[in-house]
């Protein structure tokens, strides 16, 4: 028997998942049906996910995500209801670009240059990333006609196709890398970058488009539009704070492992949580678990479906977070991070200066630094030990900005099989998943896996599940 039943019409949902997309949909469903019953099941002991702040020593550390985008406005919108809008604060304004390693200098992303647009050419003519011929090849993108085929590509064969070989490994790799930490090579344009595969298609090159465009938005720093990043002062787990704060009490459940759930005959879902000898019995369910767990529930009464979600893969990466002296730092930081291209074989992906980036980071007369290691291209380095990865550190930092000596502080937080793999094929997938949820009635899935990776993308599928789950 479903669990609203004539007698009792209030109705039951759980969320399974307490990420950021389970959250913003528990949330959404207390906006949308105020007396509707939660039940969130979190199989770690802490909400939020990817995000996790803590302070330490005067330190402000992001374990995770530690800022999302404005101009995508589901984050933005979030934070209104939720009453926090007025605790985010954007980048520092005088550091905002980019750098990119090449041999043991850093030399900034080219002005206006946005991850794939080119905004202005003087900047692509006097940088010293890329010689002679890699300018040449990358301005002649102008005159490369648009690709003629609808079958998905990827980023890699984009890239090289309108820029050229050089131009995709010193410059597009490293900063997609930075954002995706995945194989470009394997990672679908579509799916990841669909506004670039638009441009192409609609005015026929990047470059063309860059300058229909550019009378409408000025260039802002380099590798990507940086004025428009925004966190909370007090870090990203403040998100999480106040959604949890929103819920019912005894609504969260941590530490509750969702052992397996069916279909009812006559309505509704059993779920049992590890530990209960009782089955849990609701109306609705919204999976916001990673794709490989959803696929594990789902085993049992939809192989088609379970086998659609195994076929997204994950990634993982390690940060360290690392402290310095200022006068530990030789080189002068006026940037917000720095980017490696694969070509480098170096051990660390990316680095980003916290303390520079946003106010509040870290203590008077001290920097600190997340560095990126791991990924799709270096999956050993998810698990490697935390001194292996402190020496890896040390050294990488002290060639590429001068670092000396011990840090004051470090820590590593690991995330492994964190990040979903847009590969090719991507968006077919997600609509075969797509299809079979829909066969089951009160059922939705949510979180990165799906249509975005980022804050604003988890909020929107999970708030999207959530009205779904409440118009059945």
């Amino acid at each position: 028997m479903s669990a609203a039943s004539s007698e009792n019409p209030r109705r039951r949902i759980a969320i399974i998942g307490g990420g950021v997309a389970g959250l913003a949909a528990a949330h959404r469903v207390t906006e949308l049906q105020p007396d509707w019953e939660i039940a969130l099941f979190e199989a770690g002991d802490r909400l939020g996910g990817a995000l996790r702040t803590e302070r330490e020593e005067g330190f402000l550390l992001e374990y995770g995500a530690d800022n999302f985008i404005s101009n995508i406005p589901w984050g933005i919108d979030l934070c209104r209801r939720l009453g926090i809008s007025d605790q985010l604060i954007e980048t520092n304004p005088g550091h905002r670009r980019a750098l990119v390693v090449r041999g043991s200098q850093l030399f900034p992303v080219p002005e206006g240059f946005m991850l794939m647009e080119p905004r202005a050419v003087l900047p692509l003519l006097t940088t010293r990333l890329l010689s002679l011929g890699g300018k040449a090849r990358m301005l002649a993108e102008f005159f490369v006609p648009a690709r003629k085929t609808d079958g998905d590509e990827s980023l890699a064969s984009f890239a090289r196709r309108r820029f050229g070989r050089e131009a995709f490994e010193r410059l597009v790799q490293p900063l997609v890398a930075g954002i995706y930490t995945a194989d470009p090579e394997k990672l679908s344009l579509a799916a990841t970058l669909p506004r670039f595969l638009e441009m192409e298609r609609e005015h026929g090159g990047l470059i063309r488009a860059a300058r229909k465009r550019r009378s409408h938005d000025s260039t802002d720093g380099s590798g990507a539009r940086y004025s428009l990043f925004v966190t909370p002062c007090d870090g990203m787990q403040t998100l999480a704070t106040a959604l949890a704060a929103k819920l019912a009490p005894n609504s969260v459940r941590l530490s509750a492992r969702v052992e397996t759930m069916q279909p009812v005959a006559t309505g509704g879902w059993n779920m049992q949580i590890a530990g209960d000898s009782s089955p849990f019995t609701c109306d609705g369910v919204i999976l916001a678990t990673p794709a490989p767990v959803t696929a594990r529930l789902a085993r049992p009464w939809d192989a088609e479906l379970a086998d659609a979600l195994v076929g997204i893969p994950y990634a993982g990466s390690a940060i360290a977070l690392v402290g310095y002296e200022e006068g530990q730092i030789e080189r002068k930081i006026d940037a917000f991070g720095l980017v490696v291209p694969e070509v480098e074989r170096r051990d660390v992906i990316a680095a980003s200066f916290s303390s520079v980036k946003f106010p509040g980071r870290a203590p008077d007369g001290k920097s600190l630094v997340r560095v990126f290691l791991g990924g799709a291209m270096r999956p050993d380095l998810v698990t490697a030990a935390d001194d292996q990865i402190r020496e890896i550190v040390k050294r990488e930092l002290g060639e590429l900005i001068g670092a000396r000596g011990e840090p004051c502080l470090f820590r590593v937080a690991r995330w492994p099989s964190a990040m979903p793999q847009y590969h090719l094929g991507h968006l077919d997938r997600v609509a075969r998943i797509a299809a079979r949820v829909a066969v089951h009635s009160g059922l939705q899935t949510a979180g990165s896996a799906y249509a975005g990776v980022g804050v604003p993308h988890c909020i929107r599928s999970g708030e999207a599940a959530a009205a779904a789950v409440c118009q059945t």
